[in-house]
């Protein structure tokens, strides 16, 4: 029995995992609400299910030794269902968490994903977590005040070391179809710190626009925020975490090297993987 099931499998780290895993022809299944309209590379088996209704979840676990485990955004109570269904059928989890020894962007989410961890911990599960810092991902939100040249956002002095989906998804398939990972808590960043004046920069560099920064005074940006997003406490930790990378820069670890021999992507080839999504 080393059937993997994939959770998240068509979001911007499980379409990565799901095609490498499908290009080594390993036996994998993907756990989606609606078979018939998930895209899944070839080979890749499609079984319906709901991880917000972990009573979904039986037939998606039936012979599965490994799962890979994405929050979608359920509850505490629901999660604690989770983790007991795969416990209950499955030997192993690699679950994509969060950097849980750095309350700051989110604080709301690594309190969730740090609560996740510990039901894991105690499920007699082997289990692996990945902790990523900010996913480069994240800077499409800007995509429409770059096509008009400038980002007008807080804090851009803030420095982040944004980590690229493809490095995630690449770590995730290693410790999927390889041993010696067992109670291991891994930290993935990118290769660099950039302040997010500079992500702009480079991203107007790739697209072949010049793009400026101007700096939004928080108190604005609050105001912003809060019509776009709705969630006051959301939009309050998102501006400490931000502030806070100004004088206390996000980490940078070697993990992406360590684990896959060559060194982690830099923001300019994530940009450059992105280049349509910004014109």
């Amino acid at each position: 029995m080393s059937k993997i099931l994939l959770t998240g499998a068509t979001g911007n780290v499980g379409k990565h995992v799901a095609n490498q895993l499908a290009g080594a022809g390993l036996d994998v299944r993907a756990l989606v609400r609606d078979p018939s309209r998930a895209t899944l590379p070839a080979g890749i088996e499609a079984v319906r299910g709901d991880l917000t209704v972990p009573d979904t979840l039986g037939p998606a676990l039936k012979d599965v030794e490994t799962v890979f485990l994405v929050w979608p955004g359920f509850s505490a109570e629901t999660a604690s269902a989770v983790v007991k269904a795969i416990a209950g059928r499955t030997r192993r989890i690699v679950y994509l968490s969060a950097d849980v020894a750095d309350l700051r962007e989110d604080e709301q989410s690594t309190i969730f994903h740090q609560d996740v961890e510990r039901l894991i911990r105690k499920s007699g599960l082997t289990w692996t977590f990945l902790r990523p810092c900010g996913f480069a991902t994240n800077t499409l939100g800007w995509a429409d005040q770059i096509r008009q040249g400038v980002v007008r956002w807080p804090y851009g002095e803030a420095s982040r070391s944004l980590i690229h989906e493809k490095d995630i998804a690449a770590v995730a398939a290693h410790v999927l179809t390889s041993a010696g990972h067992g109670g291991a808590a891994y930290v993935l960043s990118g290769p660099e710190r950039l302040t997010q004046a500079e992500q702009v920069r480079v991203i107007g560099e790739v697209v072949g626009r010049e793009v400026r920064w101007e700096d939004l005074p928080p108190e604005v940006a609050r105001e912003e925020l809060l019509a776009a997003w709705g969630d006051a406490t959301f939009v309050d930790g998102a501006l400490r975490g931000w502030a806070s990378f100004v004088t206390e820069p996000e980490k940078v670890t070697d993990t992406v090297r360590t684990l896959l021999g060559r060194p982690a992507l830099t923001f300019r080839q994530w940009a450059e993987d992105h280049a349509a999504d910004f014109r």
